[in-house]
């Protein structure tokens, strides 16, 4: 069997899970059956996301290998009929794709090795067909779905290519794909590449730590004061850095559908972007604060503000200058280019498929 991955992070959970899946796939079959799991990264989601077209490019390719059993990982959400797909199947082939957003953001690795396991085993066991309807096996997803509900099998409409389908639906369903996603971007990866607005956030919070006039903002701010600077500071960064960017999704067609997939990719995009300026956010505190600890002097900032300078006032200080040196950060950002900001952004499979769609809009 081969284990199909997109590029980078689909890759990578399938190379740690071929390491003990033969193992495995032999002890839960029960049968004396051996399992050879090669793996095999190739970007097969390449200028489609549409699900037909992707199990025809499996198809294809298990054909020419002769593989006996493929399974396909991507990092791509997928969707069929506006509901959000889990897994495709095609039991005569032998094939399922697996869309990791669907697993969620957490114990991925885990899930992910649950998933293909179990989809294997239903593949690879006898099949029965009944009057109407697609082939039966055993439960394909059974005890792994049941811990992770809302997932449900369902008839397809794409006949050739897929025999059953599992599809995330509800709200949970749908948090549970955005926040696949959000792994999938990786929005810690957004600190290092916003070095020119962190270098702008860093200078413009140094000046304004040794600033009279800031000293007596900061002890006269009350904590909502505070926080709403914060909320505010961090809101303006979010919606520069997705507007100067142009982060933002527009799709150019009008379907139902293709307008519930621009909202989740949009969402994903803020949450992205907010988490990695949110980890900003509260580096900038630590670093204010230690500078605050190294440079101010106790009578100096008593004569101003005539307030003794104790751990509070640390603090206070620390994290109203934060929320300064953040606007001062987000006019920084206008230095970097957008294709960094991108690449800080989105993951790779993310950022081929926003390229794709803005040369199809040009077109």
């Amino acid at each position: 069997m081969a284990l199909l991955a997109d590029p980078d992070a689909p890759t990578e959970i399938a190379q740690r899970m071929a390491r003990t899946l033969s193992a495995r796939l032999a002890d839960k079959s029960g049968q004396g059956r051996r399992f050879d799991v090669k793996v095999v990264s190739e970007a097969f989601t390449s200028g489609t996301e549409d699900p037909p077209t992707l199990m025809r490019r499996i198809m294809d390719r298990g054909s020419a290998e002769n593989w006996d059993i493929i399974v396909a990982l991507t990092d791509l959400p997928l969707h069929s009929h506006g509901r959000r797909l889990a897994v495709n199947l095609n039991h005569e082939h032998g094939l399922a794709l697996l869309s990791l957003p669907s697993l969620g953001g957490l114990r991925l690795q885990t899930r992910a090795r649950r998933a293909v396991e179990e989809a294997v085993l239903g593949l690879a066991s006898p099949q029965t067909t009944g009057a109407e309807g697609p082939p039966r096996s055993q439960p394909l997803l059974g005890p792994f779905i049941n811990r992770l509900a809302p997932i449900h099998p369902g008839q397809t409409r794409e006949k050739g290519t897929d025999d059953l389908r599992y599809v995330v639906s509800g709200p949970r369903g749908y948090l549970r794909v955005l926040v696949g996603m959000v792994r999938a971007n990786r929005p810690w990866r957004l600190v290092p590449g916003l070095s020119k607005a962190l270098a702008a956030a860093l200078a413009t919070g140094a000046v304004a730590t040794v600033n009279s006039t800031v000293w007596s903002l900061a002890v006269s701010l009350s904590t909502p004061r505070l926080v709403i600077a914060t909320v505010g500071s961090v809101a303006l960064m979010i919606g520069w850095l997705i507007i100067d960017a142009e982060l933002w999704h527009r799709s150019a067609e009008s379907s139902p559908e293709a307008r519930q997939r621009a909202r989740l990719y949009n969402a994903s995009t803020v949450v992205t972007v907010g988490i990695g300026v949110l980890v900003c956010y509260v580096g900038l505190v630590v670093i204010n604060w230690v500078w605050a600890l190294f440079i101010l002097n106790d009578q100096a900032f008593a004569s101003v503000t005539r307030t003794p300078l104790d751990a509070e006032e640390y603090l206070t200080l620390s994290w109203f200058v934060a929320s300064v040196a953040t606007v001062g950060g987000a006019l920084g950002s206008g230095l970097e280019s957008d294709d960094a900001i991108r690449a800080a952004a989105y993951s790779k499979r993310e950022q081929e498929r926003r390229h794709r769609l803005q040369d199809d809009h040009d077109d």
